[in-house]
């Protein structure tokens, strides 16, 4: 198998594993290979692994791994920041190294050297700026106000105590076990940012997604059109087509282009391409926090919605299963009293079985996309009207 191929079956076999391991969860991929995957990666694998430990090296290495293990997914730690930061680091230092002596190019001028350093700065202050902040922590002195602008709907959200807080954890609040505090319109935990998601940052968290999306896509355009510079420059296609006697046509053309492409530029070819996957995943990722956004709605209440209508229908369900059961016992009953109905009338007469119930999601804390967002952009604690509210 020749060079150019085997990168290819390296960058496809890579864009498999990271796809699957970030998005196999997701319902499209449902009872796919992908799926299949991201189980095996995200628990198969694991499992089989403290399996051999415990077998080669004994419980005490098995109790080592687990206690590993706790302290990176149920304690605070910045293990996911500095993979973030070596991420973004390693990744810019590589485009420096390797394309920026292709710029300025047929079709990038030199302003993309200083734009770069402005955009990857950008997004490291969004990373801090989610990382670092207040997510909304509910305390004993603001929990009366909290109460007051989050009603509870007395659905998905009831009046109770939080039982390690001690005190009424109001509703669109959660206990985060691993930050081990009560934050108010709780989203969820980002291991990435070793903060929650919360009433105070989601804006923050919601840039952060979009801006590093357009900085991927970016980098991804921009290191394009460097490798189209460089076929012009070059005179790829036209040595091709007139010295080396090749087809000028797309199918004659393609393999041999892409073996000189891979043999020379490979590192901005497999930067783009790295580029581009992450650039569809965050892509994804923004859009569905932007719906919640504009709907009102937070993670970890779409979870508890699609809980709260499960439950309903299979309630639903079995309340017509009773009334179809009682119906056929009383009709059994009469009909034992009746003549037996004609076939031909028994064959065309419509089931008398009782539709279900709809189940309706009553969001009452949706009150219209532009509102919605406003309340994300501003969030209540930190308008006027908050600190004189009162608890009813």
């Amino acid at each position: 198998m020749d060079v150019p191929w085997l990168l290819v079956a390296h960058g496809s076999l890579t864009a498999l594993v990271v796809v699957s391991f970030l998005c196999g969860q997701w319902p499209i991929f449902e009872g796919t290979f992908v799926q299949s995957i991201n189980h095996f990666l995200t628990s198969g694998a694991y499992r089989h692994f403290l399996r051999l430990v415990q077998a080669s090296c004994g419980n005490g290495a098995r109790d080592l791994v687990l206690g590993v293990e706790q302290y990176c997914c149920d304690r605070p730690n910045p293990i996911l920041q500095l993979f973030y930061v070596a991420i973004i680091g390693g990744s810019y230092i590589i485009i420096v190294q390797t394309s920026f002596k292709y710029i300025p190019g047929y079709y990038v001028s030199v302003w993309h050297r200083y734009l770069s350093i402005v955009v990857v700065s950008i997004g490291a202050i969004l990373f801090a700026l989610t990382s670092f902040s207040d997510p909304g922590t509910v305390t004993s002195e603001n929990v009366s106000q909290y109460v007051s602008a989050y009603p509870f709907d007395n659905i998905i959200f009831v009046e109770k105590e939080c039982s390690t807080c001690k005190i009424i954890r109001p509703a669109r609040a959660k206990h985060c076990r691993i930050c081990d505090r009560c934050v108010a319109r709780f989203d969820h935990h980002c291991g990435w940012m070793n903060n929650c998601i919360g009433e105070k940052n989601t804006r923050y968290f919601v840039a952060f997604l979009l801006w590093h999306f357009l900085l991927c896509m970016y980098g991804a355009v921009i290191l394009a059109f460097i490798i189209a510079g460089e076929l012009k420059v070059k005179k790829v296609i036209y040595i091709l087509t007139v010295y080396y006697g090749v087809d000028n046509s797309f199918s004659g053309l393609f393999p041999h282009v892409a073996q000189w492409l891979l043999a020379v530029h490979n590192t901005q070819i497999l930067l783009a391409v790295f580029l581009g996957i992450i650039a569809l995943l965050l892509g994804g990722f923004c859009a569905y926090h932007v719906h919640l956004c504009l709907s009102n709605t937070t993670t970890n209440e779409s979870f508890k919605w699609q809980d709260y209508i499960f439950w309903m229908k299979k309630e639903n369900a079995a309340r017509a299963s009773a009334a179809v059961l009682k119906a056929s016992i009383s009709g059994a009953s009469s009909e034992a009293q009746e003549p037996a109905p004609s076939k031909w009338k028994t064959f065309f007469s419509r089931s008398q079985t009782p539709a279900e119930e709809p189940v309706v999601k009553n969001n009452i804390y949706d009150v219209g996309w532009i509102r919605n967002l406003w309340e994300v952009i501003v969030p209540l604690s930190e308008r006027r009207s908050f600190s004189r509210r009162k608890s009813d």
